[in-house]
């Protein structure tokens, strides 16, 4: 192992940043193999070399997002002028994720989507009743994880979150730190919290925004999940006209409310067209549309209105670019989604090297099926199904067939659990109240397990809060990571 923590990464000009690698052994009960991943590294140096205090890791989220590419196309604004002074900003690729190689592969979605008939194209139905609908949820699922274990079977088993924060104390100690100090959003903060409890005395400071509980257990994080994101798309509706005033579809919430019912069960019956393409805009593909739509209602409420308005006149062109690629007949919602994953800061093709190709959504249910026990008969999702109809319509049921692939999946070590991390020093949790990917009962959870824990509040919508422009969640964040100066407890912002 000394072999791995002696790494002198070198560093060399990619644009405005500086890149590397970091060579990781696959398997940590056996290193002795010669097996590893390599993983890419991106920093941005502090510009003072007097004021630097060290490293600032970051992971943006997923699991699956690249730290590296958030860096390329600008998520360095995501950091203070006073963090970015203090700390050089590095990101990293996690294990089988993006730029990592090996990476995950299970092929492409979308070419076997093209070659399905038009008729087909809600086959996967957001809420599968009868036994037909349910067999075909079952073969979309075990053919993705046939797919999966054919091109990337030997890695699946260590591509876990217990494997990821070894890397990053590798990660820490080829920097040269002698502590880590990290900021995680969502899926970040359940490696963190990972990290922590592997690591507690290696850790300088933890922000751990969009909290992820490690207690709980597939099942209640998926209709926690779900409800959080249906009370979403009513603030959605409520705060409309607040936020993008005339561009709303209806001009009362009701109204709103009306419009996305009637889109629901349109789209599960009949598919929109979308412009310049045989495919159709199913139901999955509308929910996928509102999820995402729901991270950053400041900057994605706009397009989500003006792609509503069209779609209610039959066009699902605009909902199809907001839901992206590949989309079709899978689940919309995505358990401990990024930070970062759906802003659009752009970056400027002629300093920012060529982006890895990108793996998110295959790395997101690999990670995940790892690191939760899921149960192996299909039975249990079919009964949880009717209970989250119940408490969160479709986006509950939706929830609910994206962990249906985990059924079939290699199992991993991890077992829901309280946080057990004696001796690690006080760590910031920051919560947002309308938070629709990790509600904010889960950051209140995880600030009452960390010995010392303390929580942020930030009253809003929307995922995270940190690097989103609320100079009062900012400060606060900034005097811990720099002065590890504490947050009182109830602190609000």
């Amino acid at each position: 192992m000394q072999t791995f923590y002696r790494q002198k990464p070198t560093w060399t000009t990619c644009g405005e940043l500086q890149c590397a690698t970091l060579t990781v052994p696959v398997d940590y009960a056996h290193p002795e193999t010669g097996q590893t991943f390599t993983l890419p590294l991106a920093r941005s140096v502090t510009a003072d070399p007097a004021q630097r205090m060290g490293s600032l890791v970051f992971n943006p989220g997923g699991p699956g997002e690249s730290g590296v590419e958030q860096l390329k196309s600008g998520g360095l604004s995501s950091f203070s002028e006073r963090a970015r002074a203090r700390f050089d900003i590095v990101g990293f690729d996690p294990r089988g994720v993006a730029g990592s190689k090996p990476a995950i592969d299970c092929g492409s979605s979308d070419s076997a989507d093209q070659d399905q008939p038009e008729s087909d194209s809600a086959s996967t139905s957001a809420y599968p009743k009868t036994g037909a609908e349910r067999s075909a949820a079952l073969a979309d699922a075990e053919k993705q994880v046939a797919s999966c274990k054919a091109r990337s079977g030997a890695i699946l088993p260590h591509v876990g979150t217990l494997d990821a924060a070894r890397d990053m104390d590798v990660l820490r100690a080829a920097l040269g730190d002698e502590k880590l100090s990290y900021l995680g959003w969502s899926y970040g903060t359940y490696l963190g919290t990972v990290y922590g409890e592997l690591f507690p005395h290696r850790v300088r400071a933890l922000v751990l925004d969009g909290a992820v509980d490690p207690s709980l257990d597939w099942s209640e994080a998926a209709l926690q999940q779900g409800k959080a994101f249906r009370k979403s798309v009513d603030d959605y509706a409520q705060k409309c006209a607040t936020v993008v005033h005339d561009a709303c579809p209806a001009t009362t919430p009701d109204g709103i409310h009306k419009v996305i019912t009637d889109l629901h069960r349109r789209t599960a019956k009949h598919p929109l067209r979308i412009k310049g393409t045989t495919e159709r805009l199913d139901q999955n593909m509308l929910l996928a549309a509102l999820t995402k739509s729901m991270y950053s209602p400041e900057s994605q409420w706009q397009d989500l209105s003006e792609a509503l308005r069209a779609a209610r006149g039959g066009d699902g062109t605009k909902l199809a670019e907001i839901a992206g690629p590949g989309i079709s007949g899978k689940s919309a919602t995505h358990v401990r989604s990024a930070q970062g994953d759906s802003s659009d800061t752009g970056s400027d093709p002629n300093t920012a090297p060529e982006q890895a190709p990108g793996n998110s959504s295959v790395a997101i249910t690999a990670v995940n099926c790892l690191d939760q026990p899921h149960p192996r008969d299909p039975q249990p999702y079919w009964d949880l199904l009717e209970r989250a109809n119940q408490e969160a319509g479709v986006f509950g049921t939706s929830a609910v067939l994206a962990e249906l692939t985990c059924k079939d999946w290699p199992a991993g070590r991890q077992q829901p659990h309280r946080v057990n991390a004696e001796g690690l020093p006080p760590a910031l949790v920051v919560g947002t109240t309308g938070d629709p990917a990790t509600p904010y009962q889960w950051s209140q959870g995880l600030a009452a397990q960390l010995p010392g824990g303390m929580l942020l509040t930030f009253k809003g919508s929307g995922h995270t809060a940190y690097g989103r422009g609320n100079a009062c969640v900012t400060n606060a964040v900034d005097a811990y990571l720099i002065d590890l100066k504490p947050v009182p407890s109830g602190t609000t912002c």
